[in-house]
């Protein structure tokens, strides 16, 4: 409910407010409108699963991709060679966030998301027509430089809503996320070599049996280019003024309206002064702890992504599951069907009692007796190991995405509004490093252990779970004082 203290934005009564500034309605549209924004969230969930998609579907596919492009001289390096290209679009993404964060900061979230998404449409259904190893890596890599979707989109979440629905507005963005868990594997899985799964409806002399992996990208970018289009009617939350009324000449600036960072202790917006206040960013503990954890925690969840669908499709004498491209992307899609429910059902409950910071490390310390447990299931087989790993991966799908959502939710309140965009950037870049780095380490330490099995005390998929392990509970450590402080409370409304 809007503050009855705080004067509504309207150009008769306040002159603060511009006629034609895209923030200043939006602004005046969450005061007036008390209830959830649904059309908004829609557009921040159809963004976010647009970004997830081109990421979650490759995994199911990316061991016989590699397979067939002829770059691995053994069966045991593949895994070397696909950690590469899991790599490419992370590392993209990480040399170009600070800059789109940048660009959405100055140009506004909407032009942002839509170059991102034409980007999905290009290079996502090139990367679909890949017959060369460096064709693969080249497409994902630009389509990561050119994908600035998460940092803007994270920023409008919180922007487009009152403060009290700010929670799960950051929510949908992860669970979006999930949705792309459900439907991204689903696609690769079950599209990808589709002249091989269904000879009486694809020809293998037709487009999809000379370009294998075609389907599953070209079903993507024709769905990104649905949310192009809905995203022409986007509304802009970017304020396109730097004025503020006289009312707030001696406002302090935590008390300063989102649209009005000029004030007491900014001054003019200079050059020296943006710079300087980039730089508070820095010295900003909770933000910094926050970023460290998120990307400790990107680095394991991706890591054990990479690994996951190597180490299913392997063969068992290699400590494998021998599952196919179908059984892992049905793995994943269960894993994501069961992370919605839990977010729409259980975790806003959850999360209002126990808050984002007990909440993680209560779900980081269940995580990693769970992963553990991940090289006994080879030894099952049937239905008891489809049972075992769809429960395990849904598990581990679950406690990964809360502690994303409770970090989330502790960064971007960790800064005030003018400077969430730039926070929001900063983390994506770190993040993306991390996740650029978690491929490629993970597939060169899958390889070593496709290559050390049999080991007289731990076996290479031992020690393959035991480093995601480490990860685990070096970011669980890490969430207590004195490395993680909290100025105040931690407990943040959930609504739903």
């Amino acid at each position: 409910m809007a503050d009855p203290t705080t004067p509504l934005l309207e150009p008769s009564k306040n002159a603060f407010f511009h006629e034609n500034c895209p923030g200043c309605k939006q602004d005046r549209r969450n005061q007036l409108h008390l209830g959830i924004p649904f059309r908004e969230f829609f557009f921040i969930w159809i963004v976010a699963l647009c970004s997830a998609l081109p990421i979650s579907s490759l995994y199911p596919f990316l061991y016989f991709m590699i397979h067939d492009l002829n770059i691995a001289k053994r069966s045991q390096d593949i895994g070397f060679f696909a950690g590469f290209v899991g790599s490419a679009f992370m590392l993209g993404r990480s040399l170009t966030s600070i800059f789109w964060g940048m660009v959405a900061d100055r140009y506004g979230r909407k032009p942002v998301v839509m170059i991102s998404l034409f980007a999905i449409i290009v290079f996502n259904t090139l990367f679909g027509l890949s017959k060369s190893y460096w064709m693969a890596i080249t497409t994902r890599l630009l389509l990561g430089l050119l994908s600035g979707l998460l940092g803007p989109i994270q920023a409008y979440a919180s922007e487009v809503c009152q403060k009290e629905y700010q929670a799960l507005g950051l929510s949908i963005v992860d669970t979006s996320w999930a949705m792309g868990l459900i439907f991204g594997p689903a696609i690769g899985g079950f599209l990808a070599q589709p002249a091989e799964k269904y000879p009486n409806i694809f020809a293998m002399e037709c487009l999809f049996g000379r370009f294998p992996y075609f389907l599953p990208c070209l079903c993507i970018s024709l769905f990104s280019v649905a949310a192009f289009i809905a995203c022409l009617w986007l509304p802009e939350t970017m304020h396109m003024h730097s004025e503020c009324g006289p009312e707030y000449e001696h406002t302090e600036v935590m008390e300063a309206p989102p649209h009005c960072p000029n004030l007491k202790g900014y001054g003019r917006e200079t050059k020296q002064r943006r710079w300087f206040s980039e730089q508070s960013i820095l010295r900003n503990r909770l933000l910094m702890s926050s970023i460290v954890l998120y990307c400790i925690f990107g680095l394991q969840s991706t890591a054990y992504t990479e690994i996951f669908s190597l180490w299913a499709v392997s063969n068992k004498s290699y400590g494998g599951l021998s599952f196919s491209s179908q059984e892992v992307g049905l793995v994943l899609a269960m894993s994501g069907i069961s992370l919605l429910v839990y977010q729409l059902v259980f975790f806003p409950c959850i999360a209002k009692h126990l808050g984002p910071i007990n909440f993680t490390r209560v779900v980081a310390v269940l995580l990693i007796p769970l992963l553990a447990s991940y090289p006994f299931m080879a030894k099952l087989s049937g239905l008891d190991l489809k049972l075992t790993v769809n429960c395990a991966s849904s598990l581990r799908s679950i406690f990964s995405s809360t502690i994303t959502i409770g970090l989330n939710i502790l960064m971007n309140n960790a800064v005030s509004q003018h400077k969430r965009g730039a926070a929001n950037g900063m983390a994506v870049t770190a993040l993306s490093l991390f996740k650029a780095v978690a491929p490629a380490g993970a597939g060169i330490l899958f390889s070593w252990a496709q290559n050390h099995q049999g080991a007289s005390i731990l076996s290479g998929d031992y020690i393959v779970f035991l480093v995601l392990d480490i990860f685990g509970l070096v970011g669980l450590i890490l969430t207590f004082k004195p490395f993680l402080t909290q100025p105040g409370t931690e407990e943040i409304t959930v609504t739903t």
